[in-house]
């Protein structure tokens, strides 16, 4: 059987405009659509600030959901490994989930590595005003006296490859929306951090506080 070239099949491939859009969605839940893109090294803290905001967020009756990295990678991403093409392939697919969940008016958490700042600015990209960067700052040494999971330990001895941090870089972010130094902030002041950003930048509403 013959195979389609993608190139002539994707011509006969059309946007659909919906009826029920992300306006109408977003005026339903009574909030805007966006993206929290949380970054930092392993052991930064970024899930755990970013179920905390959740929670918060939750609690006030706002439509959330969170995207975690090991998460996505059970069944998403599970086909992929961690070089360096593999990992900007696991964050385009992430950058275009988030994208789906905003347009539904749902305020997206999304915890990853991302170490690349070309692969950050990709998905800043697709999703635009609505992205907001948060950087967790704790330094190396921080990260991996919180190593639950010993993956420090392995990437030292050379377990395991390409590991962000020792054997594979991170690129920090230039201009992040927010950064929350993760290793001297407590979670409580962390998570009102973040709030008071997103009440201060019109994204969510006072009422909220």
């Amino acid at each position: 059987m013959k195979k389609l070239d993608p190139k002539i099949s994707n011509k006969n491939i059309k946007w659909h405009n919906l009826t029920v859009d992300r306006e109408k969605l977003e005026q339903m839940r009574g909030h805007k659509g966006m993206v929290l893109w949380f970054t930092g090294l392993s052991g930064s803290g970024k899930s755990t600030l970013a179920n905390a905001l959740n929670d918060s967020l939750h609690s006030k009756g706002l439509s959330t959901y969170i995207l975690d990295g090991d998460n996505i990678r059970h069944g998403l991403c599970k086909d992929l490994g961690f070089s360096d093409k593999d990992r900007e392939e696991n964050i385009r697919r992430i950058g275009e989930v988030a994208n789906l969940f905003m347009n539904a008016g749902i305020i997206t958490i999304t915890a990853f590595v991302s170490p690349f700042q070309i692969d950050r600015e990709k998905v800043r990209n697709i999703i635009g005003d609505d992205f907001i960067e948060v950087y967790c700052s704790a330094n190396l040494d921080v990260c991996e006296e919180r190593d639950t999971k010993g993956l420090y330990k392995k990437a030292r001895l050379g377990e395991i490859k390409d590991f962000t941090g020792i054997s594979s870089p991170y690129e920090a972010p230039l201009n992040p929306e927010i950064v929350v130094d993760t290793g001297s902030l407590n979670l409580d002041e962390a998570v009102e951090k973040i709030l008071t950003f997103l009440i201060d930048r019109g994204f969510i509403n006072h009422k909220y506080s």
